[in-house]
């Protein structure tokens, strides 16, 4: 089996990249996709890490793109993270979220009994892309919260008072720079962004006619019903299916690697399509 949705402690997960191989190996798996949000920096690690073991890492990334006021991630596959342009557009990303935290952490001083700074942060999460994620738990641990749940109530979800929204791409420019970096566009998760059918259909139509590849139509927290939508709607426009557990670590305790929720299966047919295609496009 194989699990094509992954984060590190490069992101808002909690293993490092090398952890991830020691245990997909333990789990049995013959694949994984390390698909951080909005960076790569995780990928050399993993792919070191992985040499010589019975497990192959699958260099991806997952952007968080903006479309009609609502966040919608697009995960890029099998890419080549050394690509020039790629690289470049990482770079703004980063410039982003820099400017997007330290706002951030300007409102959070104002409103909880702590003085926190975006270096804080880096400190207490070195190397990582600083997400809300990290905001929840810094907190915590700093006794400001009772859970991260809580965190992301009173003060960083989308609507509370210290939540900043960051420039995003769309996912249409999320779709290009994958293609250009030689990866396979794969909407992920389209369920949770709680679309009516009709606009999700509109959506996958018009990014389908920008080369995207593919459906995330197999995920941790999908009905059946909601699988079997899935996978229609990639049929309806001839797309890829690919799935994953969207493993974040201890950041979110019922999902595993592999097996999500304990169901989740992805078999390795998946990523053997999703490499014929890269190859031939």
């Amino acid at each position: 089996m194989i699990d094509l949705h992954v984060h590190s402690n490069k992101s808002d997960g909690t293993m490092t990249p090398a952890q991830l191989v020691r245990y997909a190996v333990e789990k049995g798996l013959t694949a994984f996709a390390l698909t951080d949000h909005d960076t790569a920096d995780g990928l050399e690690e993993a792919l070191t890490a992985a040499q010589g073991q019975p497990v192959t890492v699958v260099p991806g990334i997952e952007f968080s793109t903006s479309y009609e006021e609502k966040d919608v991630h697009v995960l890029g596959l099998a890419i080549d993270y050394k690509t020039p342009v790629f690289l470049s557009a990482l770079t703004d990303f980063i410039a982003s979220r820099t400017q997007r935290n330290e706002r951030m952490c300007r409102k959070l001083s104002e409103y909880v009994n702590l003085s926190i700074t975006y270096e804080d942060l880096q400190q207490a999460f070195p190397g990582a892309v600083i997400t809300r994620a990290h905001y929840a738990r810094y907190l915590l641990e700093h006794g400001c919260v009772g859970s991260m749940r809580e965190a992301f109530d009173r003060y960083i979800g989308d609507h509370a008072p210290c939540f900043i929204p960051r420039e995003k791409v769309t996912p249409v420019q999320a779709v290009g720079l994958i293609r250009k970096a030689g990866g396979v566009p794969v909407l992920a998760h389209p369920p949770l962004y709680r679309m009516s059918d009709a606009r999700l259909d509109h959506l996958v139509r018009t990014l389908t006619e920008c080369g995207l590849a593919g459906i995330e139509a197999i995920y941790s927290t999908y009905t059946a019903g909601e699988e079997t939508r899935m996978k229609s709607l990639a049929r309806q426009y001839g797309l890829l299916i690919t799935g994953g557990s969207d493993f974040h670590g201890s950041n979110k305790t019922d999902i595993d690697l592999g097996c999500g929720k304990g169901r989740l299966a992805v078999p390795d047919s998946i990523l053997d399509d999703l490499y014929r295609f890269r190859d031939t496009h």
